[in-house]
């Protein structure tokens, strides 16, 4: 058995803080192993431009997979919402790690900065209220439920764009729920937002660890850190955004749950200004996670998706 392991993580204080939590899980189930963490700077991190503009396809992934196959590196750590349906051949993703609150949230300023936007939801924000938003599936589903909202641009790792909402150029911002538990932000989260109001991004909150295929030790060493009901529901919604397409560049949503031993997704595509939406949900059994995920894409393409898919 190994005694030693390399994660590779991107630079970033989020994903640092994420490769450490697996760090710690792994020393737990396996306390005789040594595990580096070597940072590996991705496009994502490299290009200013927008996310819509640049694709958020692979962006954050593709050099720690590259690292994987150059054996630079053992294990990657991805949140899981940035890794493509549709990995390399020669990976695997081998444990998804129990998830974190997968629902986005609404992130006020500071008491002490700028005067700001005093809310406990997002329907209750002043009108014209500025967003900062980069996710162009959180910006239509804002659109849809407010479109009287102005909405712009936002890059930068959290600090960055909590900075930037402090000093007042941005009334509110959306970031993710778990992101901020993560950094030890929590006190920043003003409301989590429904998931029935603004269904979360395909594995939101989840983290996907991804190895080489022909390595059975570090395989072996993982699994313990997979999370049965997470990678259910996970590998219903990627089945899910996979059959829409996969790299779709439209506003794609999905969130599953188990309960009862059964599982409940919902899944949304609507187009980039939130003025047509296409919404369902789907239950069944344990054992078809990936089928019930195909069965929902294809319900919402027969109720109008694939036309939204087809116009881009």
């Amino acid at each position: 058995m190994k005694t030693q392991l390399v994660i590779g993580s991107r630079g970033s204080r989020l994903a640092l803080a994420q490769a450490e939590l697996v760090k710690a899980q792994l020393h737990q189930s396996n306390p005789a192993i040594e595990v580096a963490i070597e940072i590996i700077k991705t496009s994502g991190d490299v290009k200013t431009d927008p996310l819509s503009v640049i694709g958020g396809q692979g962006v954050f992934t593709k050099e720690l997979e590259e690292a994987l196959l150059d054996r630079r590196i053992d294990i990657a750590v991805h949140s899981l919402k940035d890794l493509p349906t549709a990995i390399p051949e020669a990976l695997a993703l081998a444990a998804i790690c129990k998830r974190e609150d997968p629902r986005d949230a609404l992130v006020l300023r500071r008491r002490n900065g700028p005067k700001g936007t005093s809310a406990s939801s997002v329907t209750a924000l002043s009108n014209a209220t500025i967003i900062g938003t980069s996710s162009p599936r959180r910006l239509a589903q804002l659109k849809h439920l407010r479109s009287d909202l102005v909405f712009e641009d936002l890059r930068g790792n959290v600090d960055t764009r909590l900075r930037k909402l402090d000093a007042g150029q941005y009334g509110a911002l959306i970031l993710a729920c778990a992101g901020l538990r993560r950094l030890g932000l929590e006190d920043r989260i003003s409301a989590a937002i429904s998931t029935e109001q603004m269904l979360p991004a395909v594995g939101q909150g989840a983290l996907g660890i991804e190895i080489r295929a022909d390595d059975e030790e570090t395989s072996t060493i993982v699994h313990a850190l997979d999370h049965k009901f997470t990678r259910l529901a996970c590998l219903a919604e990627r089945s899910f955004l996979r059959r829409l397409g996969g790299g779709c560049l439209l506003p794609i949503a999905a969130y599953a749950v188990v309960r009862e031993k059964r599982i409940r997704l919902n899944g949304l595509v609507t187009d980039r200004q939130g003025t047509r939406v296409v919404r369902d949900r789907m239950v069944g059994s344990l054992d078809e996670a990936e089928q019930i995920g195909i069965r929902l894409a294809e319900q919402l393409m027969e109720h109008g998706a694939a036309e939204l898919l087809a116009q881009g």
